[in-house]
This record gives structure tokens, sequence and C-alpha cells, in this order.
């Protein structure tokens, strides 16, 4: 949940595969995988819900994930499942138009899981902020237990802060309202037990003459003022709700279009769960709004709009909209159409303006730095000066860029056009039509694309000479005017160019002389920034007057803040400058708080053991980069408040990732300048600068990596010797911050990686570390649950102990590292990562020798054997993750190539034309544990292997008296191995 994770696919798809794949290698019941669902959505909810302040999502996001993403996943997964049983019941009885509905098995093990969810009370107190919306929901329930119609009005202009306890409602009630938004239930859900505790006498009578709502506006009201006030704070409760206020952007009046636009970027945006993707994609279809009939203009139709764009634009602009707009997978194509907006208003002259209805002029150079913003919000345009100058590794997978989110928005769109059948499209895109179907290429819009291919020349290397008399130079000079004409006396304005000097007009003519479209004008800004930066490096400039030109020149042209953050960030990884003494004087000192952020920083990092450097070297003065100094100074003078909260929603994660990037401790000195201004975000700041301790040290990654599988299994943790009660509440904690006990704590483990792994520099050393992580957690696990010396060899040729009890406990605490394992490495790195642990990782432990082998001397191989175990849950769970166990995920494609790969190498080994290292049980345990989950839990993905390579891989299991397994193997690959199998049960009945 921290800084922007902008998605360029939906989350509930991405969490239906993940379910689907956690089921099947668990092979746990349907109920349980629910409520397990629903537990660890409620547990975020819980964690974050009085999260720490600062430029980060917040609950709206959390309540997101759990009222919408998690039921749009399960809708998948049942939808799937019902479709199927219904094609099966056609085809058996050749049905022709039969509208028969058939229920199956996880629309009834959903009703259990919410059922049994309500006996886990503590996890279901609705946080301060929806309390009154969940009583509404209980209210509802009430009423129809009493035989009131829902539809009667009678809750019109209750206030639910005001219902009696026993009638209270809680986050149970909210999940069975969205599943029934989704037609997962019927209302037949409020008469089960328990659900429904008070009665409709209860509830406080209506008050009279309440505020025209939802209903008023369904039974014909017109959209007022008053009313518009009303429908922003309150979220619309049905699709027909929303549909309404789209038709009145559509077709009312200018000023209804704007009060409508202003409706839908409210309440039921952020918390409107039973219908917030439908929300998404109506606001993405306003942002493109089609051409009048009777439009005869010689510009774009879209200058017609300017005025409900701008409100959209200003609406989404939040972390939290941000976030959900890219949860529900609609960040692709809301770059689809921000760009075309960026195009149009940034080649506008700014002479022309139009006057809003509350009489306030705007003027093109807002729409488009709106609009501007808004994109760069959707791709990580703060991070290529790590990755193309600083020679860090560059993480795995597809970088966001926008070649990149426009290609997702074409695939995604030929995708949903290509599935002619509605039972197979998924989510949104299933479900409306969001935009123009047509490909869009960056190439469509040259001065966006010229802009681009600008700022990562930028990035790539200095700037060249600008020459004078272009009509950039005098742009550049127009600006240098403008921004430091009051350093200047006299009445003049002068460049203040290292390489050039020139005079100007009066300062007024300097803003003449900007009358000027946007992109004209970010095309000189970072030739301004060079100057300007020069100049205070020479002297020339004050540091003061520097910020105070920068913060200028961000107010006249709020878009250029992005050219100000990349140039800025791009010179500081350059290391070109000298650093800036932050002394108090020259520029601000981070004195007065950074002995506070250094004891909060050893206490947030105190559980994992890893050391936190010191912060001042023998009280020498804090410097930063000069570029980093001018880039913190600006952003300081903000105010914190709504008004600044897009610029410094831009600056953040920059600001986080270049001082990661910096030599210690150039973090937390930027942190403890932002304490001093913005005291609320003490935790947030802090919290930031404790990351940079693990991108400067691979040590402490490894020892954070440690402590998770010590913390999550239940061992003794070795920085504090203690053993943890194990599972997800050691692993994830219960939130941090000074809420939590009257001051900042430690930060459990799992919700640290969470935040850092972003962080690392080079993450391919990751699976490395897991893999031999999860070794020694295994050998930790047998030796305090198996000791040798009461293990018996009973006569299948198990190793165990009398009982089987100890056994049993390793092997779940095994197979929880090795789910653990298996999560690492989906996180870090996704796909790519995954692919790269069994096409590279795994073959090269296997063939490599182990100096510190901890299963050898064991006796009759046991734990070697639970090793190979643990390796064959933990590659198969991982595979699951990235290719899914069917064919209806995305990344399944990639799966054939990779899991060949993987075979042939097994069967390579099992030939004799492969040598190993490793110990005899554990690869023995491996090759068995690796085909047996396959053969139960993703029989697809044998039938995808070359058929030779299995036949190969049978012979060498029955080599080890694995008949059965290998029989197993041949009988689900396909009819082109029936040959072989036949020969195998005539030999074996031999």
């Amino acid at each position: 949940m921290d800084g922007y994770v902008v998605a360029a696919t939906s989350a509930s798809e991405t969490l239906t595969d993940l379910l689907k794949a956690h089921q099947a290698i668990t092979q746990a019941s349907w109920q349980d995988t629910f409520l397990g669902l629903w537990i660890a959505a409620l547990r975020l909810v819980q964690r974050e819900g009085e999260a720490v302040e600062g430029p980060v999502p917040r609950l709206d996001t959390c309540l997101c994930l759990l009222l919408c993403t998690t039921t749009l996943a399960v809708v998948n997964i049942i939808e799937e499942e019902e479709n199927a049983l219904l094609q099966e019941d056609d085809d058996k009885h050749a049905h022709q138009g039969s509208e028969t509905q058939i229920l199956g098995n996880c629309r009834k093990s959903l009703v259990s899981s919410l059922q049994q969810l309500g006996d886990l009370e503590g996890l279901l107190t609705p946080p301060p902020s929806v309390t009154s919306i969940a009583n509404q929901a209980a209210a509802k329930a009430i009423m129809f237990f009493s035989g009131i119609p829902v539809g009667s009005g009678y809750l019109d202009g209750v206030s639910f802060n005001d219902i009696p306890v026993n009638c209270a409602g809680n986050l149970r009630h909210l999940i069975v309202e969205a599943c029934i938004a989704r037609n997962l239930l019927d209302t037949s859900a409020y008469l089960w037990p328990g659900y429904v505790k008070g009665h409709s006498n209860q509830i406080p009578r209506a008050v009279s003459g309440q505020m025209p709502g939802w209903s008023s506006l369904m039974k014909g009201s017109p959209l007022t003022t008053q009313m518009m006030h009303t429908l922003v704070s309150v979220p619309a409760s049905s699709l027909a709700e929303i549909e309404k206020i789209y038709g009145i952007a559509i077709n009312g009046s200018d000023e209804e279009k704007i009060s409508a636009a202003t409706v839908l970027c409210g309440a039921s945006l952020t918390r409107g769960w039973n219908i917030q993707e439908h929300i998404g994609s109506f606001i993405i279809k306003l942002l493109a709004p089609p051409v009048p009939v009777d439009y005869s203009g010689s510009e774009s139709h879209l200058i017609v709009y300017a005025p409900m764009l701008n409100v959209l634009l200003v609406g989404i602009s939040s972390i939290d909209c941000v976030q959900i707009i890219s949860l529900h997978g609609l960040a692709p194509h809301l770059a689809g159409v921000l760009m075309p907006i960026c195009e149009v208003f940034g080649s506008c002259s700014p002479t022309v303006s139009w006057t809003l209805p509350t009489g306030e002029h705007l003027c093109p150079l807002a729409v488009f730095s709106n609009a501007f913003t808004l994109l760069l919000k959707l791709w990580r345009f703060h991070q290529p000066p790590l990755e193309h100058v600083m020679g860090d590794v560059t993480p795995v997978g597809s970088q966001l860029t926008p070649e990149f989110l426009l290609l997702a928005r074409n695939s995604q769109l030929a995708s949903c056009v290509n599935s002619l059948d509605p039972k197979n499209r998924r989510g949104i895109f299933g479900r409306s039509n969001l935009s123009s179907l047509e490909p869009i290429f960056l190439d469509s819009f040259p001065k966006l694309a010229f802009w681009y291919k600008q700022h990562q020349a930028c990035i790539a290397s200095t700037l060249s000479d600008l020459k004078p008399g272009t009509s950039v130079y005098q742009i550049f000079d127009a600006l240098l005017n403008m921004m430091f004409r009051k350093m200047n006396r006299g009445g003049q304005c002068t460049s203040t160019s290292g390489s050039s000097s020139s005079s100007g007009s009066i300062p007024e003519d300097c803003t003449l002389r900007l009358k000027l479209p946007a992109w004209d004008i970010l095309e000189a800004v970072p030739f301004v920034l060079d100057a300007a930066l020069t100049a205070c490096a020479h002297g020339r400039l004050s540091p003061r007057e520097l910020t105070t030109g920068l913060k200028d020149l961000a107010d006249f042209l709020p878009a250029s803040m992005a050219t100000i953050v990349s140039y800025l960030s791009a010179e500081t990884t350059r290391g070109l400058w000298k650093p800036a003494a932050m002394n108090g004087t020259d520029w601000p000192s981070p004195a007065t708080s950074l002995a506070m952020v250094e004891k909060n920083m050893n206490k947030i990092l105190s559980a994992t053991g890893v050391d936190v450097p010191s912060l001042s070297a023998g009280g020498t003065t804090p410097t930063l980069p000069l570029p980093m100094a001018a880039l913190v100074s600006l952003t300081i003078t903000y105010k914190v408040d709504k008004v600044s909260e897009p610029v410094l929603n831009l600056a953040a994660p920059a600001l986080n990732t270049l001082g990661a990037s910096c030599p210690w401790p150039c973090m937390a000195i930027i942190s403890a300048l932002w304490v001093s201004k913005a005291k609320r975000w003490t935790d947030y700041l802090v919290f930031s600068a404790s990351r940079t301790v693990f991108h400067h040290s691979s040590d402490a990654v490894v020892q954070l990596l440690r402590v998770c599988f010590s913390s999550a299994i239940g061992l003794p943790i070795s920085c504090g010797g203690v053993a943890s009660a194990g599972g997800a509440g050691s692993l994830l904690g219960h939130g941090f911050g000074s809420h939590c006990s009257g001051g900042i704590s430690a930060v459990a483990p799992g919700i640290l990686y969470l935040r850092v792994h972003r962080s690392v520099r080079d993450i391919m050393f990751m699976t490395e570390e897991i893999v031999s992580l999860l070794m020694h957690t295994v050998r930790d696990i047998v030796s305090l649950e198996v000791p040798i010396e009461k293990l018996r060899k009973p006569k299948n040729g198990m190793v165990m102990r009398y009982g089987e009890v100890s056994l049993y406990s390793a092997m779940t605490r095994i197979k929880l590292a090795a789910s653990l394992g298996a999560s690492l490495v989906w996180i870090t790195g996704r796909l790519n990562l995954v692919q790269s642990l069994i096409k590279e990782t795994l073959p090269s432990w296997f063939i490599s020798g182990h100096k510190s082998d901890p299963s050898k001397g064991d006796s009759g191989g046991m734990t070697g054997m639970l090793m190979g175990y643990a390796l064959a849950y933990f590659a198969v769970l991982s595979g699951a993750f990235a290719w899914g166990v069917d064919s209806t995920c995305s990344a399944s494609k990639k799966r054939a190539v990779i899991l060949g790969g993987h075979l042939e190498f097994m069967a390579s080994a099992l030939d004799g034309k492969i040598s190993l290292g490793c110990n005899k049980a554990t690869w023995r345990a491996y090759v068995s544990g690796f085909v047996s989950l396959m053969v139960l839990c993703a029989p697809k993905w044998v039938g995808e292997v070359d058929v030779e390579v299995l036949k190969r891989l049978s012979k060498g299991l029955r080599k080890w008296d694995e008949d059965e397994l290998a029989l197993a193997l041949l009988g689900i690959s396909g009819v082109h191995a029936m040959g072989a199998a036949a020969e195998m049960i005539v030999k074996s009945s031999v």
C-alpha cells in the first residue's frame, strides 16, 4: 500500500489466478480458501485502519481491496465453475436457449465461509470512518427481517451514527452486501443465524426535511448544487444511480455536466464498492467525449469540454483514486484518454479561457498541468535516473512507461474483442465499453512523444549547449527573468545562465513573453534548470533565490514540476555537483530532528537485528548533493494541504527513490528536514528513511529474509533469541506507527519486506538467498520437531517418529516455509523472477556441491528428503503463482518453454547425463514431489510438455520403484503417451 503501485492488469484477475493456484497446490477446500481470503483482507484493513499519515494510499484503498476487488475475484471463480457446469449440462441434454442456472460447490462454499466469518468478531469491527455505512447495511437486513420493504424510504434521512449497539453493523454486513450486489448471494443471507440482532423499532425514524439524495435523483429531482454536495459525500448504492448521473454528464446542461462529473469523482468512486469498476469506466469515457454532431471548429473538440474535463482530472488525482483505478486494471485505459488531452491543451494558446459556474476562470495551462501530472502518476517516471545512470541492475518485470501502458491498453481491448463468448470475458473489460477500441500509439501524440524523448535524453546525459537566437532560447531567457526578477535591481532582468547573460525588459514583459503553449514552455525548462543550478553552484545565485525561483516556475506551470523532479534526480545520480552543507544558513538544517529520526529508525528495525549506521559523523554538518538539496528545499516550501497534494504526491516517490540511491544518510536527512515541516508525517518519514538501510546493504536484506522465515515458522529469532508464535500474525504484525503503543514501535518483518523489496538494487540474487534460507529453515525444523535419535524406519521406507505426530508437525511447518519462500519470490520479481528461479537457480543449486549440506550425516537421509519435498513444493507453488494452474492466466502462454526446460533437466539428470552435487535423498524427493504435485494439482502443465521428455521422466521414476507415479504422469500426458503407458502396464503385470 506504500507509494504508487500502478498495475496494468486488474487486481481482481491477478487475485483470481493466485487463489486458484493456492487452492490447487494446497488442496484446501474452497470454503477454507474463501475464509482465508476474507480474513487476509480484513487483517489488511485492520492493520491500515489507522495508518500513518503521508503521501501514500489510505483506508479507502484497503476497503476497496476487501469489498470490491476480493468480491470480484470470488465472482470470477464461481462464474467459471458454474459456466463449465452449465456447458456440461447443455451438452448432455442438448438444451436450446435454456435459462437453467446451476449452482456450483464454490457458491455453497462461499456461503459457508461467510457464515463462519461471523464467529471472528475481533476482525469485523469497522473503522470509524465507515461505521455509519456498516450500520446502514445492518439496518437494511433488520428491515428485511421485519418485513419492511427495503425501497420503502424508511431509512431515508436516518442518522446511522445513532443506531443502538445491538443493531450496529460490522464489516461482515458490508461484505455480504457486496456479495449480494454481485449476485453471489441473495437476501436469504439476512436470515442467517446471528446476522440480524436488533429490531426495526430500534432504528430511529427518518428525520423530516432531509437533504435531497440518491432517491430524490432517481425520482426525477434536478441535480441542484445542494443535491450535488450530498451525492458527493454519499456513495451510490446501485449501478442504475450511477448510470443516471452518467446520463446527466452526457446530456445535461453545462452546469449539470460539471455537477455530475463532481459526483462521479466523490464517495461513489472511493467507497462505491459494489459499482466501483463501473464508475471508473464511466469517468474514462467522459474523459474521451465524442465529437458533437454540430461541431464545426478547426481545433479539437476537446476544447469545448474543458470545464468538465478539468473537474474529472482534479477529482481523480488523489493517491487513493489513482490506486483504486489501478487496482481495477484501468490505468492503461486512463493513460489512453489522458494523452490526447495533454496533446491538445498543451498545444493550446493560454489566451483562451473558460468561465466556470463559480465565476472563476480556467486556462489551458491548468487543464494541461492537471492531465499531465495525472498521466505521470501512471508510470514510474521517477525511476529512470537510477536504472540508466547509476548502473543498477534493472528490476525484474516490465517497467511502466507510456509505451508499456499503451501496449497493455491495446492488448486488453484486442483480447476483449477477440473473446466472442461473454462467459470468458473477465472483469470490467467484458462488461462495458471503456473507450475507443482502436489501438493507440505514442507516435500519435507528437508533442508528448517529443517531450518524452527529451525527458529520456536529459536522464541519459548532460544537456547540450542552447544556441542563442532560437525560439527555445527566447523562452529560456523569459523564464529565467520571470523566476529571478526579484534579485535584479533597477528593473532589469538578468539571465543567470553560466554560459551567457542577457538583459530583458521589465518583469511584466517577462510574463507577456510567456503567453505560449505549455509544450513550448516545457521544452525550455531543462535548460532553465541547468542554468539556475550552475549559477547557484558558482555563487551567482543564493540557495534561497534558487528555491524561490523554482517555486515561481512550478506555480506558473505546475506541469514543470515533473521536469524539475526528473532533471534534479538525474543530476543527483550523475554525481558531478559539490555537496551542499545543510547548515541552516544557506540551506535548511535537519539538526533539530536528526537525532529523533535515528532513534526511531533503530526502534523500527529492532526486531530484525539490522543495525542502523550512525547518521552523524563526529558532529560534522550534514550534506546533500546540490541538486537533491534544491529539490528538498523546493518541496518543503509547500504547505501540506489539498491544494499542494498533487505536487507533493508527484515529488514524494522521486524523493524516496533518489534518497535511497544516494550515499548514507541522505534519506535520513531528507526525512529530518520534512519532519520539521510536517510533524504528522513523522512515522511515514522515519519509516522511509529506515528502508534505505536495505538499499545500501545486501546483508541487511538477507537478515530481514531470515527473520521473515523465523517469524512465520515460529523458530527462535537470532537477534532476540526467543521463538515467535509463528503464522501470519508474527510475520505481518499489527501495523506500525505511534498510534500502536504510544510511540513508534518495531515493524513486523513481513510488512517491512513488503515496503523495502523495491529498494533492493539487485533482486536477481534474491532467489539464491531464499532457497538457501528455505533449506536452513528445514534443517532447523527437523532439529526441533524430529530428533534423529528417536527415528525409526518402517517397512514402507519412510522415516518417521513414533506416533507420526512430529513428522506431521514438521511437514506442516515445512510447507509453510515453502509457501513463504514462493510468496517472497513472487512478490519480489513476479513472473520473470519465478522463471529465473526454475530455469537457472534451482538447476544450479542441484548441480553445485554444498560445502555445509545440513543433510549430511543424517540418519536415513531424513533431512535431505524433507529438503527435497520443501524445494518441490516451493518450486511448484512459485510456478503456479506465475503461470496459474490452468490456461486462463495470461502468463500461462510462457509456461510450456520454462517448464519443459526444467523437466528436461530432470530427465537428463535421471538419464545420468548431468552430474548432481546435492544429497541423493534431496534429489529423489524433489523429483518425485515435483511430479506428484504436477499430476495431482496442475495436470494441464503436463499436457504442454514434450512427450519424449515425459517418457524419460517416467522411465527414471520406475527405476526408483515409483511405478504408480510414472504411470500417472503418462496417463495425463495425452494420446501421444498412451502407448508408453500401455507398455508400462503390460510390463508391470508380467
